[in-house]
């Protein structure tokens, strides 16, 4: 009976165990995305660099800026997508910046950007201390 109640009570603990990790494992990637971040888009001038602060909400909203503009858009199942208006300072040129980007095992985001006739590719990381 003993061994029983010890099998029983190992079973619990690891069904529990189990939840929370799935639990955690589904909110890391929101939580990745939040904070500063440091960005390289490679354009046909050369490598341009960008800071952002991005937070992310429950629902996998994003809010923040990138450079000087107000940025938007959705970060889900380790997925960013943004789509926002921003102002290139070289052309004077105002119209939306998209990005869509997967963050890898490393926490770092890569995928694509697009504004105006341009678009090329991106790599962007958490900024060191």
């Amino acid at each position: 009976m003993k061994k029983f109640l010890v099998a029983v009570v190992a079973v619990i603990c690891l069904m529990t165990g189990l939840t929370i990790g799935n639990a955690q494992d589904k909110a890391a990637p929101a939580n990745g995305v939040n904070g500063k971040w440091h960005f390289v888009l490679d354009t046909p001038g050369g490598d341009r660099e960008m800071d952002a602060v991005f937070t992310v909400d429950a629902d996998g909203n994003v809010t923040g800026t990138f450079g000087k503009a107000n940025a938007t858009g959705t970060y889900k199942d380790g997925h960013l997508e943004m789509n926002f208006d921003i102002t290139s300072e070289e052309s004077g040129e105002t119209g939306p910046l998209k990005l869509d980007g997967k963050m890898d095992s490393s926490g770092a985001l890569a995928g694509t950007w697009a504004f105006s006739s341009y678009d090329g590719t991106f790599k962007a990381a958490h900024p060191k201390p």
